[in-house]
C-alpha cells in the first residue's frame, strides 16, 4: 500500500475534511444561486390578474402551506429556506386568479414583527424559518430566516420568543455561514 504523510494521519484527514466542507459550501451556494435564477424565470411567466392557480402550481409546484384569506381567497407559501434567501407568498382570489406575488423576507416586513406578536402571526407573515433553536435554560426560542440585504449581503433575521410564544425581540446580523472564509 502506498501512503504519504500528506494524505494519511491527522493532517491528511483534516485536509480531506476541509476540502469536503468547502465543496459542500460551494454546492450550497450554487444551489441558492440556481434557485434564485429559476425563481426569477418563474415569476416573469406569471402576471397578476392573469395567471391562474394552475399556472402558479406549474411554475412553483406544490406550496409549503396554503393560508386561507377573507372572501375565499388563499395564499400559497413557497419557502426557499434553509439554502435560499427568499420566501414567496402568492395570493389567489376566490376565482383562482393570482392577485399578488411577493417576496416576504424584506426589511419592511421585518420591521412589522414587534414585541408581543404571537409566533403564529410571525410564521404567517414570513413563512417557515430556516432554523428553530430552543434555549430551555433561558425559556426562549429563536427562529432564523436567511435573506439578502441589497444587493448581495447575506444576512440572518432572528426572532426571539418567550415561553408564551410571543416575540421578545428581533435582530439582524451577517450570515455566519456565508461570511466564513
Amino acid at each position: 500500500m502506498n501512503t504519504s504523510p500528506a494524505t494519511d494521519g491527522p493532517r491528511g484527514r483534516r485536509a480531506r475534511r476541509i476540502l469536503g466542507l468547502l465543496g459542500g459550501a460551494l454546492a450550497c451556494a450554487a444551489a441558492a444561486v440556481a434557485l434564485s435564477g429559476c425563481d426569477n424565470q418563474r415569476i416573469d411567466r406569471l402576471e397578476e390578474g392573469v395567471a391562474t392557480e394552475a399556472d402558479v402550481r406549474r411554475e412553483f409546484g406544490e406550496p409549503e402551506r396554503v393560508w386561507p384569506e377573507a372572501g375565499g381567497a388563499r395564499t400559497f407559501e413557497y419557502n426557499r429556506q434553509p439554502a435560499g434567501a427568499r420566501n414567496y407568498m402568492v395570493t389567489l382570489g376566490a376565482d383562482g386568479t393570482m392577485t399578488a406575488l411577493r417576496q416576504v423576507l424584506t426589511p419592511q416586513n421585518f420591521a412589522a414583527i414587534v414585541p408581543g406578536m404571537p409566533a403564529a402571526e410571525v410564521r404567517r407573515r414570513l413563512g417557515k424559518p430556516m432554523r428553530i433553536a430552543p434555549f430551555p435554560l433561558k425559556q426562549e426560542t429563536v427562529w432564523d430566516w436567511r435573506y439578502l440585504e441589497t444587493p448581495t449581503t447575506a444576512m440572518v433575521f432572528s426572532v426571539t420568543f418567550g415561553p408564551d410564544e410571543r416575540v421578545l425581540r428581533t435582530g439582524s446580523a451577517p450570515d455566519p455561514e456565508q461570511s466564513r472564509g
